[in-house]
């Protein structure tokens, strides 16, 4: 199956970009790419592998992340990760948690380009689907650049053409992954100097992209945006996407009809025991800025009305929130 180019994507987010939710955003949007949560090689080699591979068919394109270290862990799971049906595997190297760094895995592996490269290497020849590594602009309070282009040309040499890129350093010690988002300031100038350095590199950009407009402004230098948290709190603006990328459908939905159109995929998901929590949590941010979101929020909030795990709290919700709007 062939797609167009990763000019949109929604970012990995650990506790967020579940199956549920990522069909929810391929509801609102048929050609952004979408990405699983981080998922370890621990968890694949001696977890259980098939929950952590399940997706939905309609999710593509999709994209598994991988966060691990070791070139033969990585290998094996790229076999099992292709197998699956996933179309690109992303390997981690931006996530700077402590608990992370414990496995020797995410953001400090900017420190050993080589061993990143190994992985690829590895990687790459386990699976024939593409290969990409999401990473940060540097660590700590470096704000030298020399790191950043050692990482990437060494990389790059081991076979990797894709490179996702946060635009702000990884502080390792002293700030928690929240202020990992927040306190360590966005440089987009660096990432365009990354993509002037590596002009046959795609380098998509990632980190504080909150727009349509700002979006196209970096897309007249970088090959893609990916969006993160945004795509959670205000997920309606995945709806103009695919007129960026291109593939607008000549008569786009409306929030109401993506709820009408996940209704089936919610009642099967709960015949085989999922929360309606669990479903919906992803659609909060559906309705915000509208008149009555906040009611709808509340409402598909609610503990007292989610204990029934039905679909009924959805059509509460909507009710709550059109009588308020009328």
């Amino acid at each position: 199956m062939t797609f167009k180019p990763r000019i949109l994507s929604v970012a990995p987010m650990i506790d967020w970009t579940d199956r549920h939710c990522r069909r929810f955003h391929r509801a609102i949007s048929q050609h952004t790419w979408l990405y699983t949560e981080m998922i370890t090689t621990g968890a694949l080699v001696f977890g259980d592998r098939q929950r952590f591979l399940a997706f939905n068919d309609e999710e593509h394109p999709v994209a598994f992340q991988i966060g691990g270290s070791d070139p033969e862990h990585m290998a094996r799971c790229a076999k099992w990760i292709e197998q699956a049906g996933y179309d690109e595997l992303n390997m981690n190297v931006g996530c700077p948690s402590e608990r992370v760094q414990k496995g020797s895995f995410g953001a400090c592996l900017m420190a050993e380009p080589d061993l990143v490269a190994d992985c690829v290497k590895a990687m790459r020849d386990a699976c024939s689907i593409d290969v990409t590594v999401k990473h940060r602009i540097g660590l700590d309070y470096d704000e030298s650049e020399t790191m950043l282009y050692d990482f990437v040309g060494k990389v790059s040499e081991a076979g990797c053409n894709t490179f996702i890129v946060h635009a702000r350093n990884a502080v390792l010690k002293g700030l928690s992954p929240k202020e990992n988002r927040d306190i360590p300031p966005l440089r987009y100038e660096v990432v365009k100097r990354l993509k002037q350095h590596f002009p046959h590199l795609q380098i998509i950009l990632n980190g504080g992209i909150t727009t349509l407009e700002s979006i196209q402004t970096h897309l007249e230098w970088a090959d893609g945006c990916m969006i993160g948290r945004e795509a959670y709190s205000n997920p309606w603006l995945l709806a103009g996407f695919d007129e960026v990328i291109g593939q607008a459908s000549s008569a786009p939905k409306t929030r109401l009809e993506v709820i009408d159109e996940l209704r089936s995929y919610a009642e099967q998901e709960l015949c085989k025991g999922e929360s309606i929590r669990s479903i919906t949590k992803s659609w909060l941010g559906l309705f915000h800025g509208q008149a009555g979101g906040r009611l709808y929020r509340q409402v598909l909030s609610d503990s007292t009305r989610l204990k029934a795990n039905n679909w009924q709290v959805v059509e509460d919700a909507l009710a709550m929130m059109l009588k308020h709007a009328a």
